[in-house]
């Protein structure tokens, strides 16, 4: 199934319009404001592509484009649908701000481990790490979107919505910093411990011994190590233990603000910051979301508009410094040893949680890419991962078929189980259900097309981008209330249990940001074949060289048209001329259609040379 973004998006913003607004008025549901994470997911689904796609703008009515107003009828008039959005930005801010800050909870995502125990009211108000990164992408959204739309109404009660919406929307993007600061944990180990021994068997994957793997570990680490302990303070123990060269260690996101974090100093009326309660282990699945929700910070989009302000600049960077750092560390751990990866040996095991699934090699994976696009990648390290991609996909049964009694169908229902470490001091244990392997599979599918300049590697992924659409399309809602959203898992996979009418707010906004990263991709100037271009000059070069010599023959009494098309063959070949270092095979096909009028004039010619 080919991939087309507007049209794609368009029957999105339609099915959310018909299930989210009720005579223009944002309706939030029987669950909305129990979760953070959900009701950020589902603004994002209209406020993402708004700010990201000119085509979809929505903050200056002037310019809203007839097809995108007419799939948003429900949510009013082309004046009231942005005044709509604000109002509703308006009430997430409010029902996700107590009396004395913003909150991050994770609500009914949360999960208990006890099945004779639910969970405490204390628990679910926890912040997530998802909640922080996911508000990261959304108050940068509002902000952009409240800096255009100010500045194209005169309704006083709107404009003063919009000055509670942003000053509610600042503290809140200072408070998710603040708290993903506080998340951000480094795990240092003794070869010889549990999670000691799991690191060095995955490294070594069998073939090399523990004393190998650590001295590889050392060479590989070594400059990271030293630059980790340099650059910030992370804690007495934590700090002692990196200075040890024969220590192993782990750098990423924990589930939520680690235990006894120590506070981050600002000036930003963000409120008393909360106790940790996790424990200081990354989570993969947590650290990819974080870094996905980090990069929106440096985006071409927030320094244009300065959507920062000095504060947040300053936090801005420390996150970065944690980015790159995570960055670097889970690429090299990925591409260990160099002959065969450990990312190759799927699916991967988790040290801290002792898990094994193809989810994390798809996370791990995930976090390469984001290191493959922040630095120039080689085309072996693009043509492994997208191996690795292509064996995901057929291995979650999504370009394979499902066996009898497979045990894969687990992977996308109920989904891969985390436990949540730490979580028991304040009541049963939770628990975090991931069940949105084939929409992540897609993101980062069409995020190494993007980062791809090879001919086939591109070829294979956008193949392979349109087989996971397609699955993924299949598992739209077709009845209810959530007509046209996702996750019918029972569409694709009949084993698993029939659609009970809960909309997948994480699956549909991560098909929806992928909309947006295929619409950017497509922007981009197609991959120029070098053979193509050769070719293409080759061709210019004859058909330059035989208008020339149309153009001294002596035109015909009898057409008068030659003149008109002569004209017209140069402006082909000007085309042609600008177009082929980007566009050969553009170029080819212009100066191939040259070449034919050409040889139709010359047999033209020679016909009436003959008849005389």
């Amino acid at each position: 199934m080919q991939i087309k973004p507007r049209q794609h998006l368009l029957d999105i913003w339609q099915a959310i319009a018909r299930h989210s607004f009720d005579g223009g008025e944002w309706t939030w549901g029987k669950r909305g404001g129990e979760s953070s994470v959900a009701d950020a997911e589902r603004l994002l689904c209209i406020l993402y592509p708004a700010t990201e796609i000119p085509a979809f703008r929505l903050d200056d009515p002037d310019t809203t484009q007839d097809d995108v107003q007419r799939v948003m009828k429900r949510a009013g008039g082309r004046l009231e649908i942005p005044a709509n959005l604000v109002t509703a930005t308006a009430e997430f801010m409010r029902r996700h701000t107590d009396e004395k800050r913003p909150t991050f909870a994770g609500g009914h995502y949360f999960v208990s481990g006890d099945q004779d125990r639910d969970l405490t009211q204390e628990q679910r108000d926890l912040g997530v790490v998802d909640s922080y990164s996911m508000s990261i992408t959304l108050c940068l959204a509002t902000l952009g979107f409240l800096k255009i739309y100010e500045s194209k109404t005169r309704r006083g009660d709107v404009l003063e919505t919009i000055q509670e919406v942003r000053t509610a929307t600042s503290n809140r993007l200072t408070a998710a910093m603040v708290s993903l600061l506080r998340s951000f944990t480094i795990n240092v180990f003794d070869t010889d411990s549990s999670q000691g021994r799991t690191l060095c068997e995955l490294l070594g994957q069998g073939r090399l011994s523990q004393r190998h793997v650590l001295r590889r570990f050392q060479d590989r680490f070594e400059a990271l190590r030293a630059s980790i302990v340099e650059s910030f303070v992370l804690g007495v123990d934590v700090e002692e233990g990196l200075k040890d060269p024969n220590q192993l260690f782990e750098c990423g996101w924990g589930w939520s603000i680690v235990r006894d974090a120590p506070e981050v100093p600002t000036d930003e009326p963000i409120g008393p910051q909360p106790q940790g309660v996790a424990n200081p282990v990354p989570y993969l699945y947590f650290t990819v979301v974080a870094l996905d929700g980090i990069q929106d910070l440096f985006s071409d989009r927030t320094l244009t508009l300065g959507l920062l302000n000095p504060e947040q600049q300053r936090l801005a960077e420390a996150l970065r410094l944690r980015w790159e750092i995570t960055q670097q560390f889970w690429s090299g751990i990925a591409r260990f040893g160099g002959d065969r990866w450990p990312l190759e040996d799927i699916p991967w095991r988790t040290t801290g949680q002792k898990l094994e699934s193809e989810y994390f090699s798809l996370s791990v994976a995930a976090i390469l890419v984001h290191d493959l696009m922040r630095r120039r990648a080689t085309d072996d390290d693009l043509t492994r991962t997208v191996s690795v991609m292509e064996r995901l996909a057929e291995r979650g049964r999504i370009t394979s078929r499902m066996t009898q009694d497979d045990p894969m169908v687990r992977l996308h229902h109920p989904g891969v189980t985390l436990p949540l470490q730490g979580s028991e001091s304040v009541g049963p244990p939770m628990q975090w259900i991931m069940s949105d392997f084939s929409a992540q599979l897609l993101k980062r599918t069409i995020q190494l097309c993007t980062l791809s300049r090879n001919l086939g590697s591109h070829d294979r992924l956008l193949r392979l981008a349109e087989d996971i659409f397609d699955h993924l399309w299949r598992r739209r809602i077709g009845d209810g209330e959530g007509t046209g959203l996702w996750d019918n898992v029972h569409a694709a996979y009949p084993e698993t249990p029939a659609y009970e009418g809960q909309v997948s707010w994480s699956v549909t906004e991560r098909v929806t940001e992928v909309m947006v990263q295929v619409h950017q991709m497509y922007k981009q100037p197609p991959i120029r074949s070098s053979e193509l271009t050769v070719l293409a000059r080759a061709l210019l070069s004859e058909s330059t060289h035989l208008l020339g010599n149309e153009q001294m023959e002596p035109a015909p009494a009898s057409e008068g048209n030659r003149g008109m098309e002569l004209r017209s063959i140069e402006v082909k070949l000007r085309r042609a001329r600008k177009l082929v270092d980007e566009q050969p095979g553009t170029a080819c096909s212009l100066t191939l259609d040259v070449l034919g009028q050409l040889d139709a004039l010359a047999r033209a010619r020679e016909a009436a040379a003959q008849g005389v």
